[in-house]
């Protein structure tokens, strides 16, 4: 209802009345806003999840279709993000009052410089039982980079910020100050014993908040043209 009446798009301009009333009839749109969601959720908790009217395709087969590459590339910025997130965060908050630290969260990652790396599409894919997939091409690599930075980047500052946040807690307990007054060498206190309580809380945010990244995907698969 949002995007018009389907039947404009699927009927041509030779359409009659009668064509109109008998596809209506045979879509269910004759009946009311009510019955119509009732009957495709009740379809929908079975996996059907009707017609593509723009496509007059299953929407189940569209979405198997087009289900590798939206997971291959949230797979992708997810390590990227959780990779980059834990590292740059753990960096920021040992060297808090060093120059680079304060960089970094200063302009927040901006300014990637990826010369010559497509801007659109998947690149070659190979297909493995029906999965298909980029990470055996070189351009299939290559295309994956950009969105994948896109993606994965605004999620990396949040992990990021928050490592930091939590390591510098964890930093400021008692247990870290009586390590260091036994003389424990800094690394092992900040990657044995702090990194460890930073990480609880962290990965509990982290697993909910990289469940997005394929709700946003759909914006980024637009602008690199990911199918």
């Amino acid at each position: 209802r949002f995007v018009g009446d389907p039947i404009d798009n699927m009927l041509g301009q030779e359409r009659t009345l009668e064509d109109i009333a008998r596809l209506r009839a045979q879509l269910g749109l004759d009946d009311n806003f009510f019955v119509q969601y009732y009957r495709f959720l009740e379809q929908a908790v079975q996996g059907n999840f009707g017609l593509s009217y723009r496509q007059g395709r299953e929407v189940s087969e569209i979405l198997l279709e087009r289900l590798p590459a939206t997971l291959e590339l949230a797979f992708v910025s997810g390590a990227l993000a959780l990779f980059g997130g834990i590292v740059l965060g753990i960096f920021t908050a040992i060297r808090k009052r060093g120059m680079s630290s304060n960089i970094i969260m200063s302009v927040s990652l901006i300014g990637v410089s990826l010369p010559g790396l497509p801007s659109f599409g998947r690149g070659e894919v190979t297909e493995i039982g029906g999965w298909t997939t980029g990470f055996l091409t070189q351009s299939g690599l290559k295309a994956l980079i950009l969105p994948a930075i896109t993606l994965g980047l605004y999620q990396m500052t949040l992990i990021m910020r928050l490592v930091r946040t939590e390591m510098l807690e964890v930093l400021r307990m008692d247990y870290i100050r009586f390590a260091r007054a036994r003389g424990i060498r800094s690394r092992v206190i900040n990657f044995r014993h702090a990194l460890k309580n930073t990480l609880v809380p962290v990965i509990t945010i982290t697993g909910l908040q990289l469940g997005s990244i394929i709700a946003f995907a759909i914006i980024t698969e637009t602008v690199f043209q990911w199918p």
